[in-house]
């Protein structure tokens, strides 16, 4: 059992408050006083403009703007949310990084970058963090536009050693004359399960020169730590580093252990002695995620959670925590999702904290509808020993809960922060008679490309892909799931579904993991859209369904499910599901499944609105009938694989336009492949061939837009597309 290294703190310093009485003061009472402010020369943080003055502080300094920052990244925390425990952790590694070497000249890259708060701190961005007028100014990630300290934009996992090979390569190929002095890599021990950063390892080993990689080993990833380099890693540290085997020495690397982690004195004084240094070295620190939190917060009162007291018993001023080492099987504790409760160590909830005001909002929909899967599969896993819920890392973040993967066990698989080997190794359980589900963001799925082309769909493995976050969001630049449409639906023998509802889902989730050998079961993979949130908020308000109001007859199914199956608590119960969802009963219209679903038949106009860009389709017809007397066509066409012809045909008659509206990038997307068919399909009628309009994304990256402005910024929004419709008659 480990206790916590420190914090930085000096062990004379104190965190009182004046005039109170206890030693531990609750965040949001901290007096000025205490709590950092822009523009108070009385505060180090505030006067760091650069690298540079983080130099000129006394020795003696170097504590005390720790503290400072771990208290601005607290009071951050609780007013905008986002990586804080990461952070938290990094506090004084960052701070001896910028003490000892000269960034920009001398290249820091951080790896996934949601631990670079504290760079940006120090590098003239602090006010970004400590005015709340001034938070959106900076992103969650390092940015090149941001400053000249940032050297990537990074978002995913796995990749700094990578980058700093190439750095390190083109100054030793240069000279003197590259302007690039030390190149680090800072990576923790969660993104080294990433295949690309053993290949960075075996690449700096063999390439040489001065490359100093920073391990951040804080025992958690983004829920546990999965893989067997982890017990190794663990006598690493119990043996001060000294254990074999050791994984980096086994690469060819020089390798330093430096125990204190959270102590800013020990690790400028191990930095100082790699500064330079000709020849690769990893540079192992143990470091406590989330070194702050206080852990004796509630989710009913989570706004009064604290700064650490100073410990009288620990020289650098943490205090102890036991949480850490757990021998139950998910490697953190029973923190359920990744936005509740968050605390020191090992804590899954660390590795997102949304801010105050988002206490007590229902589910956003990847909870809500990952729940939902879940408690759809659960039942099947006594019947079905091949069935497997594979997560790449990112369990809590889409709904597969810390209680669900205990009930599951076998059939749970967290491979780390692994989508390539994800999902090829979905293809080896498929290839072998098992139905794996592989659960990821859309955006993590770019990294398993080949993969989704060679082992899954080239061999037609029967592997279903839940999409979560596909389509537009207000994600930050590298979260984006604008592009999965045009990604996954033009792999050859995928099948992508698009449901629009929690029992479309459901149904296509019943289809697409049909046990090996079913009747209608599909022939090879299958990828389901995880329903965004204009699905979830028309489920939750039919009116915004005005056309249907969310009742749909025409079902390629015999059974239909409660309009929410969410419990009282926001969860979906594995009750409600079963009972209501039967496979057999939804395989009776398989051969359906693909069909386009025609919601209300009318003529002149007819549009079709894919996925979450549906009820918009609702909306338009209703507006087109309100204000101009026309009764349009509304369809949802429930995939974008294939086209419905038969349903492209019949609008010949009676349509002089077809609208597609989608929630992606329009340039190689799905609506483009309707006016591909008409213009492929002409005849010579002219009358019968209608037009068709467009809507959706530009061919562009957005960082942190919200959905309303994308949504009006690309014509998708009631308004614009009936004007569009009208102006064209």
């Amino acid at each position: 059992m480990r206790s916590a290294s420190g914090n930085g703190f000096d062990s004379s310093d104190s965190f009182a408050v004046s005039g109170a009485a206890e030693r531990t003061a609750r965040l949001h009472d901290i007096p000025p006083s205490i709590t950092p402010s822009h523009g108070d020369d009385s505060h180090l943080l505030s006067r760091i403009a650069s690298p540079a003055d983080v130099k000129a502080l006394a020795p003696n300094e170097l504590a005390e703007l720790c503290r400072e920052i771990r208290t601005t990244l607290l009071a951050y925390g609780h007013q905008h949310g986002g990586h804080i425990g990461s952070n938290l952790g990094m506090v004084e590694a960052t701070v001896a990084l910028h003490r000892v070497f000269d960034s920009p000249r001398d290249r820091i890259v951080f790896d996934v970058s949601h631990q670079s708060y504290v760079h940006k701190m120090l590098t003239g961005r602090a006010a970004a963090y400590l005015d709340p007028d001034r938070f959106s100014e900076v992103t969650g990630f390092t940015n090149p536009d941001e400053s000249k300290h940032d050297q990537f934009v990074l978002g995913h996992t796995g990749t700094s050693i990578s980058l700093a090979c190439g750095l390190a390569k083109t100054r030793d190929m240069e000279g003197p004359n590259s302007g690039i002095g030390n190149v680090i890599a800072v990576i923790g021990d969660g993104s080294l399960s990433s295949g690309v950063a053993f290949e960075g390892l075996n690449n700096a080993a063999e390439q040489g020169g001065n490359l100093i990689i920073v391990f951040n080993d804080n025992e958690m990833s983004i829920a546990g730590d999965f893989g067997g380099m982890y017990g190794p890693l663990a006598r690493l540290r119990a043996s001060g580093g000294t254990a074999q085997p050791n994984l980096f020495n086994a690469f060819g690397l020089d390798y330093r252990y430096v125990e204190a982690g959270n102590d800013v004195s020990a690790l400028v004084a191990a930095f100082e002695e790699v500064r330079d240094i000709d020849h690769p070295v990893v540079v192992h620190i143990h470091t406590l995620k989330g070194a702050g939190y206080d852990g004796e917060e509630t989710h009913a009162d989570r706004q009064t959670a604290s700064a650490s007291p100073v410990s009288l018993d620990s020289p650098t001023g943490v205090h102890p925590t036991d949480n850490v080492n757990h021998s139950e099987p998910w490697h953190s504790d029973h923190c359920n999702l990744s936005d509740h409760e968050p605390h020191e160590g090992q804590c899954e909830a660390s590795h997102w904290q949304n801010p105050d005001a988002a206490i007590g909002k229902p589910d956003d929909p990847r909870k809500h509808y990952g729940k939902m899967a879940m408690a759809a599969l659960e039942p099947r896993f006594a019947a079905e020993p091949g069935l497997v819920v594979i997560s790449p890392a990112t369990p809590g973040s889409n709904g597969i809960t810390h209680e669900f993967r205990e009930r599951a066990g076998a059939h749970y698989v967290d491979t780390g922060i692994t989508e390539s080997h994800a999902v090829a190794y979905a293809a080896g359980i498929a290839r072998a008679g098992g139905t794996p589900v592989v659960a990821t963001t859309a955006s993590f799925f770019q990294r398993a490309y080949d993969q989704f082309f060679q082992e899954m769909s080239l061999n037609r493995s029967r592997v279903t892909v839940l999409d979560f976050l596909g389509g537009l969001s207000g994600s930050d630049n590298t979260h984006s799931g604008a592009y999965d449409v045009t990604m996954f639906s033009n792999i050859p023998g995928v099948t992508m579904l698009v449901p629009t509802s929690a029992r479309d889902y459901l149904a296509d989730l019943a289809w697409a993991t049909a046990p090996a050998g079913s009747a209608d079961a599909p022939a090879g993979p299958a990828v389901i859209r995880v329903p965004g949130e204009a699905i979830l908020a028309a489920e939750r308000d039919a009116t915004l369904l005005p056309v249907t109001g969310g009742q749909i007859a025409d079902r390629p199914q015999s059974v239909s499910l409660p309009a929410s199956a969410s419990s009282a608590s926001g969860g979906i119960s594995a009750a409600t599901v079963r009972g209501t969802v039967s496979v057999t009963a939804q395989h009776a219209g398989a051969r359906h499944m693909l069909d386009w679903r025609v919601n209300q038949t009318g003529s002149q106009v007819a549009i079709i609105g894919l996925g979450n860009a549906y009820p918009l389709a609702e909306q338009t017809a209703a507006a087109l009938s309100d204000d101009y007397g026309i009764t349009a066509t509304v369809i949802d066409p429930r995939q974008c694989t294939s086209l419905d012809s038969d349903v492209l045909e019949s609008l010949r008659d009676g349509h002089q336009q077809v609208i597609t509206l989608e929630d992606g990038q329009l340039e190689g997307g799905w609506g483009e492949k309707v006016t591909a068919y008409y213009a492929n399909h002409h005849v010579s009628d002219g009358s019968r061939n209608p037009r068709v309009l467009n809507f959706g994304a530009a061919k562009e990256f957005t960082d942190r837009v919200s959905l309303g402005e994308l949504n009006e910024r690309y014509g998708l929004t009631v308004e614009q597309v009936t004007e569009a419709i009208t102006r064209c008659f």
